[in-house]
């Protein structure tokens, strides 16, 4: 089963995650199959806090992918974002 979800990076106390696709019994940090973009909580100034590329997640989803809570929310987030900017 393959799943979509956040990689944890960044140092201590300042996280930085990818969003990733990943089989299921891989570990959080580890193996993924391919990377669909980033999200940067403590983003601050001109810093960009989501970039996701929506239509290729849509594609693994559509393929079977389940999505975590949290990277369904970003979806979200990234395609009303980009709606805005259309």
């Amino acid at each position: 089963m393959v799943t979509i979800r956040l990689s944890r990076g960044g140092s201590k106390k300042n996280p930085f995650y990818q969003i990733v696709v990943a089989d299921i019994r891989s570990k959080r940090d580890g193996r993924y199959i391919e990377r669909l973009g980033f999200f940067n909580p403590n983003a601050r100034g001109g810093e960009v806090p989501l970039r996701l590329d929506t239509a290729l997640a849509q594609e693994w989803i559509r393929k079977g992918a389940q999505p975590t809570d949290r990277v369904k929310q970003l979806i979200k987030q990234a395609t009303r974002e980009a709606a805005a900017a259309a």
